[in-house]
């Protein structure tokens, strides 16, 4: 699946949000297209408008973008790619990129989850499928993750664009990791990291606009409570469902890493909240695959997934823990006990 990896911590989020760059620094290595070409390719290429951006933090924001075309159904939990010429500036402060002549008119291509937001503008659920958008939950890339890493082509192009500024939206949606089968009262448990809610906030909300009567638990893994860009959102869903519970778990806040903090929690990664039986604790759930169905997303290293002839990493993730406590990612038959989780490689 062509969708956005996340970083090495458990409790980040990179592919998977302004300045722009100097533009004396960077037409001459770039070779970039004049100012009327450039109008000439967005013409020709773009299909979507940018029509609000919010941003949580410089480096985190969701966007919402409209196609000129009406939105394909599809299922709360799907991808699809959205895409930038390589003509377009990149922000300062992000790793520079030689782009060749070749490429400098082509468009780069990245697939994220679709998220959404929530609640409308008058406070009510607003299912995917009731919206005329799509929203999408995004982390600005600065750099590649090691030294010899390709720069990240998307984000530092992305986070320069604003309201009213066009943008690739491709047609095709699609993606297998869906709510599928669930009964009314069993216990829907939805473990993240980072941007990795973002295919959560569109099962939940189908799940309340449904009338689901079981337990709704999202828990997410982030670094800082200002990562949590959702938590008004799910603060108000908490409010008016009793079912309904969200957790945002941080892991570099000061009560997390001082130890002579008066409130010290420790770091709250979702492997050892849930061996601990803290996270069920939390959630006043037993969590047992008698009753649960769960839905992971997020950084690799938290879903845990060991290719077939790899050796098991010292830090187990949480398909073998799940695994471990019975419940089972082999079956296609989706009853409760069943884990679902969407793949970044």
């Amino acid at each position: 699946m062509s969708v956005p990896n996340r970083a090495a911590d458990p409790s980040s989020d990179m592919p998977g949000p302004a300045e722009m760059v100097d533009a004396g620094a960077s037409v001459e290595s770039y070779e970039l297209p004049d100012a009327e070409e450039c109008q000439q390719l967005r013409d020709q290429f773009y299909n979507a408008t940018i029509i609000d951006r919010i941003d949580a933090t410089e480096d985190l924001a969701k966007f919402r973008i409209r196609p000129d075309a009406p939105i394909p159904a599809f299922e709360p939990g799907q991808y699809v790619a959205i895409g930038l010429g390589y003509w377009e500036p990149r922000l300062l402060g992000t790793q520079p990129e030689d782009v060749p002549a070749k490429k400098i008119r082509k468009i780069v291509r990245r697939a994220y989850s679709i998220s959404c937001p929530v609640l409308d503008e008058h406070g009510e659920l607003a299912p995917v499928d009731e919206i005329d958008y799509l929203e999408f939950y995004i982390t600005l890339v600065r750099k590649g993750a090691t030294a010899v890493s390709k720069p990240p082509a998307l984000t530092p192009r992305l986070f320069g664009k604003q309201v009213g500024d066009r943008i690739v939206l491709e047609r095709k949606i699609t993606g297998k990791y869906v709510l599928g089968q669930y009964a009314p009262d069993e216990t829907m448990l939805f473990m993240g990291t980072g941007t990795g809610e973002a295919p959560h906030n569109a099962m939940v909300t189908r799940l309340l606009r449904q009338g689901h009567r079981g337990r709704i638990i999202v828990a997410t893994s982030i670094r800082y409570h200002h990562d949590a860009a959702y938590h008004r959102e799910h603060e108000i869903l908490m409010r008016r469902f009793p079912n309904y519970l969200y957790l945002p778990l941080t892991t570099r806040e000061p009560e997390n890493i001082q130890c002579d903090h008066p409130n010290f929690i420790g770091k709250q990664y979702l492997q050892t909240m849930f061996t601990s039986g803290k996270l069920a604790e939390l959630a006043e759930d037993s969590l047992s695959p008698q009753n649960t169905h769960v839905y992971l997303c997020g950084n690799p290293d938290m879903i845990g997934y060991i290719p077939p002839g790899s050796d098991p990493p010292e830090n187990p993730g949480m398909l073998p823990l799940l695994r471990q406590a019975g419940f089972r990612d082999d079956v296609t038959d989706h009853q409760a006990g069943t884990i679902r989780f969407e793949k970044y490689w």
